[in-house]
């Protein structure tokens, strides 16, 4: 009899799921939100490697299938100093760091408090482009991608029926840029910190 009733229950619960998702329409969103970028400090093969802490912008594009799953594609822009301590002494090199990365995002089955909140995981690209400016230039410095895993989270806080706030944490995992110079290439991994807020746009 309780077997039963379980069975009954859980059959309840998909079909009412399955007929609420089946009534959903997809929609999209864009997002504009300003970043921190913070770079973990990283040690291999005789080459200590430090990033200066910056900000910078994220811009996102999120095409929601049904209410729990969507697709983000976003880009980012921010700017440091990767400096290097090397055996021969400081060497500092200023660039220009821009993000392309897509992710699959989850979100809470339930609003709470008019807040969604979302988990997100995927993979991407971090361009690493030289300035060329005095205080952080080196001869035969190249730009360089490097791939990146990138996983987080968040919540939406709903303002009307097409805008709401966002407050987001992206991580990155990637190995280190060395610019196309030997004497930068220590191989290490390392890890971004991206805290973010900002303003949604649903349509």
């Amino acid at each position: 009899m309780l077997r039963q009733f379980i069975a009954a229950a859980i059959l309840g619960i998909l079909e009412t799921a399955s007929g609420a998702i089946a009534q959903e329409r997809p929609f999209q969103e864009i997002s504009v939100q300003g970043t921190g970028f913070f770079t973990k400090d990283s040690s291999r093969n005789g080459l200590n490697q430090h990033a200066t802490d910056t900000g910078g912008v994220l811009v996102s594009y999120r095409y929601h299938f049904n209410w729990w799953l969507a697709a983000d594609a976003s880009y980012g822009y921010s700017r440091n100093t990767q400096q290097n301590f090397t055996s021969s002494g400081l060497v500092s090199l200023q660039a220009t760091v821009h993000q392309a990365t897509g992710a699959l995002v989850v979100t809470a089955p339930r609003r709470i408090f008019r807040l969604d909140p979302y988990v997100l995981a995927g993979a991407g690209a971090l361009i690493f482009d030289p300035t060329g400016s005095g205080g952080g230039f080196v001869s035969g410095a190249q730009s360089q991608c490097r791939a990146a895993f990138v996983y987080g989270g968040g919540a939406d806080y709903e303002l009307t029926k097409h805008f709401m706030l966002r407050a987001e944490y992206r991580g990155f995992v990637y190995e280190r840029p060395d610019f196309g110079l030997d004497a930068l290439d220590s191989g290490a991994t390392t890890h971004t910190a991206q805290p973010s807020a900002g303003i949604v746009f649903q349509f």
